[in-house]
């Protein structure tokens, strides 16, 4: 067998068209329970990365026939020492020495730019988040440590229990003295960018992260402003809601449900987070509870509702469970010191 590996020309119509297809192939056969790629995600990904990141992009051959793809992230703003990783073979063609090849060329990619250590993850259908997959393997192969256990959960919206979300806001509310609820969607208004800024660069700091080495970004209105037209050329738009301190104005809690314009009837649930003062008020709750009927207010034909938690996050395991979220699968992180 006869396997190459060649940087991807962004540029090169067919080349980025099979790139698609093996990373959207790759996906449908290992988290085949949610939409398939988005291909506006995608393309619009491979045209501009993520704000502060310098992507790499390589196409893996076997006799001459790209099975594989590669994308290596390289942060330039945090995170210095640290390169994120994508890598994808065809389902039909694993096994074959590919993978290691693209990792190979992955590795020379990050020690060439003095980078430390390489992190990815692996999707996998078991709800323990346990390392069991080929995937896990083949991390574990190229001599990489588990280093963050994720469980997915489903909130199935067809058997959505309304009284229980009734009496769950309810009792929420009554510790929520002296704070609103506010909405919107899509972009941030001006009136809260800074506070939501400041809140989305406490995710790294206060969720758990295991043995994950990454750095928080700093809490910045341009920042922000640069992800969300991010989102939106990827087909990605967000419902929000968060919690007002009514004696400061500023907001204190806030959390955000994400959908893309390809797929009307599946989202995900992203972050959600309560400045460290103002917790103990029971606003995870509210807002969650809150944000969830606000989409569904505008989502007609929304089914399904995802979200990923570290297996060792308690706290916020205990609210989606409340809601009627159920665990689905893992998803395992991995990490690589050169």
């Amino acid at each position: 067998m006869d396997i190459v590996v060649t940087p991807l020309d962004v540029a090169d119509t067919a080349a980025t068209e099979r790139a698609y297809e093996i990373e959207a192939a790759a996906r449908a056969n290992d988290q085949p329970d949610v939409p398939v790629l988005s291909r506006q995600r995608f393309f619009a990904g491979l045209r501009r990365p993520w704000p502060g990141d310098d992507d790499r992009h390589a196409l893996g051959y076997l006799d001459g026939v790209a099975v594989g793809y590669l994308s290596v992230s390289l942060p330039q703003r945090e995170n210095l020492e640290n390169a994120g990783l994508v890598l994808a073979v065809h389902p039909e063609h694993r096994r074959r020495g590919v993978g290691r090849a693209l990792y190979e060329y992955a590795t020379r990619i990050v020690q060439g730019a003095g980078r430390k250590r390489i992190i990815g993850e692996v999707a996998n259908m078991n709800p323990d988040a346990a390392p069991t997959t080929p995937g896990d393997a083949f991390a574990a192969a190229m001599g990489a440590k588990a280093a963050l256990a994720d469980v997915r959960r489903r909130l199935d919206l067809t058997r959505l229990d309304e009284a229980e979300l009734d009496r769950l806001l309810a009792e929420a509310l009554t510790r929520a003295e002296g704070y609103s609820i506010v909405r919107w969607q899509g972009a941030t208004p001006d009136e809260y960018a800074e506070d939501v800024a400041y809140l989305d660069s406490r995710l790294i700091s206060d969720a758990p992260l295991g043995d994950v080495t990454w750095e928080a970004a700093k809490p910045e209105v341009t920042r922000l402003r640069e992800m969300e037209q991010a989102h939106h050329e990827r087909g990605q738009y967000w419902y929000n809601s968060g919690a007002r301190h009514d004696a400061t104005g500023r907001l204190v809690a806030w959390t955000g449900i994400g959908m893309n314009v390809s797929c009307d009837w599946h989202a995900f649930q992203q972050i959600t987070l309560v400045e460290p003062a103002h917790r103990g008020h029971r606003l995870g709750t509210v807002i969650k509870v809150d944000n969830l009927r606000h989409i569904l207010a505008h989502e007609s034909a929304l089914r399904t509702i995802d979200t990923y938690n570290a297996a060792s996050n308690e706290y916020m395991i205990s609210i989606n469970e409340a809601m009627g979220f159920r665990p689905v699968a893992g998803l395992n992180t991995w990490q690589t010191t050169l």
